[in-house]
């Protein structure tokens, strides 16, 4: 059990020493895992590296690449132009817009793609009169539930872990429980931060703040989407929006182009082909799909295709495979199972699950929430091997308690809202109450999804 011990202590300790020295925990985790497999379980080099999730990494690769394809050909740009003329005047409308103009940008591949919102979301909220904790908690609940879509890196690291355990989850049953929570915190911000004053008011304000252009924000050193180390947001002025987005000479809207109906056309049919495949009871290679619209878009759009390459999230590929491939080194000396012993030794396996999810929530509001999910999905697989815990229920609870926290502002997400508040004597307050949500969604986010996925699940 010593040697068991000190593999777990050592795993905790990489953790501790990336967010330290600000170095890539996945590299760090990788050679720790070599060492470990080596020094203390005597397994053939051989071994370690076969557990490596080489199916994770088609997935990452051809998901960032399709919807790289997107961005780099302008689609996603012009899907945002018309989504927001669509809006008009309607303020009311506009946090629930934001919400899911992120989500579905977070839903291409990367959730910190979402954050390209941001400065849009919050120079809006700053000409239109929106509380600008309003409109954060709509970019930040939008950037959770779209992280958990099948073609997303949440959604991919916590059905794609939990699979290679095992686990049966749906990868759409996972995105469902993702959306809706998300959608009750929503409708908890509209209450609290304004949303009904909205409702009655209908004028529109005239008053004209800064929106912020080529200047990127730097934000904070804590990373709850990557490998940590401070994030850059630079959002070029086409994004920004305007009076009149999108439009030609003569107040003409521009029409889609060839290329860019063709790139709509094939994400439609990716999203499309998954579902259809999950409700006929299969389990989809989203992976490979991507790849496969991927290489029929750059066949018609080579140039776009070789701007998209950069866009394959090499970083979160060696950030999840160095986790992945420590926690398959625990795995064979035993120290998962005897992990799972101490939580069960709890006594009520409903609070063991709790505290596993309050462990998620409340390391993920200052770390890598990528990492949490790499790292807690396997450790709780001795709970669901008890068979008192059901655990698609269970994997769900920890991805989603995982990612509501991250609008604290030790993290990037946070970080990143307070930076593009407009009005810069609003960012103390935004800063407080940031911090206010998050640690409490460290306790919120448990009780409600232990109470409403998991309780009525061991019911069953």
């Amino acid at each position: 059990m010593t040697i068991e011990l000190t593999a777990l202590l050592i795993f905790v300790g990489v953790f501790a020493l990336s967010t330290w020295r600000n170095a890539h925990l996945g590299v760090l985790m990788f050679a720790a895992a070599a060492g470990v497999g080596l020094g203390l379980a005597q397994m053939p080099l051989d071994d370690i590296v076969a557990g490596f999730p080489i199916d994770i990494l088609v997935l990452l690769v051809g998901v960032t690449y399709f919807f790289g394809i997107a961005h780099a050909d302008g689609t996603i740009d012009r899907i945002l132009e018309a989504a927001l003329a669509g809006v008009g005047h309607r303020r009311v409308l506009l946090p629930t817009v934001f919400f899911l103009l992120t989500a579905g940008i977070a839903a291409m591949g990367s959730p910190l793609g979402g954050l390209v919102m941001a400065p849009i979301g919050m120079g809006v909220a700053a000409r239109r009169g929106i509380d600008p904790m309003l409109m954060a908690l709509s970019i930040g609940t939008g950037l959770s539930a779209g992280g958990f879509a099948p073609t997303s890196l949440f959604g991919i690291v916590t059905y794609g872990t939990a699979q290679r355990a095992g686990v049966d989850l749906n990868p759409m049953v996972l995105f469902v429980v993702a959306v809706v929570i998300n959608l009750l915190l929503l409708l908890a911000a509209h209450v609290l931060f304004g949303g009904r004053q909205l409702l009655r008011r209908t004028e529109v304000s005239t008053v004209e703040a800064p929106v912020p252009s080529e200047q990127p924000a730097t934000v904070g050193s804590g990373a709850s989407l990557g490998s940590g180390g401070s994030a850059v947001v630079s959002v070029p002025e086409s994004r920004l929006p305007s009076s009149s987005p999108g439009l030609g000479a003569g107040g003409r809207r521009k029409p889609f182009a060839g290329g860019q109906v063709a790139t709509v056309v094939a994400m439609a049919g990716l999203v499309g082909t998954v579902i259809a495949l999950s409700l006929a009871g299969r389990d989809p290679d989203i992976g490979v799909l991507a790849l496969a619209f991927g290489a029929g878009l750059t066949l018609l759009n080579p140039a776009a295709a070789k701007k998209a390459l950069p866009h394959i999230d090499w970083s979160t590929v060696l950030l999840v495979g160095g986790i992945i491939t420590f926690v398959g080194v625990l795995d064979h000396m035993g120290a998962i199972e005897m992990f799972g012993e101490y939580a069960t030794h709890i006594g009520v396996p409903l609070l063991a699950t709790l505290f596993i999810c309050l462990v998620a929530g409340l390391v993920s509001a200052f770390a890598s929430t990528t990492g949490m999910l790499a790292a807690l999905v396997p450790l709780a697989l001795p709970l669901v091997a008890s068979g008192s815990i059901p655990g698609w229920a269970l994997i769900c609870a920890i991805g989603v308690c995982a990612s509501i926290v991250d609008v604290s502002p030790f993290s990037t997400v946070g970080a990143t809202l307070v930076a593009t508040t407009v009005d810069e004597g609003q960012r103390p307050r935004m800063t407080r109450l940031l911090t206010r949500w998050g640690l409490t969604m460290v306790v919120v986010g448990p009780v409600l999804l232990v109470g409403t996925l998991v309780a009525p699940g061991m019911a069953l």
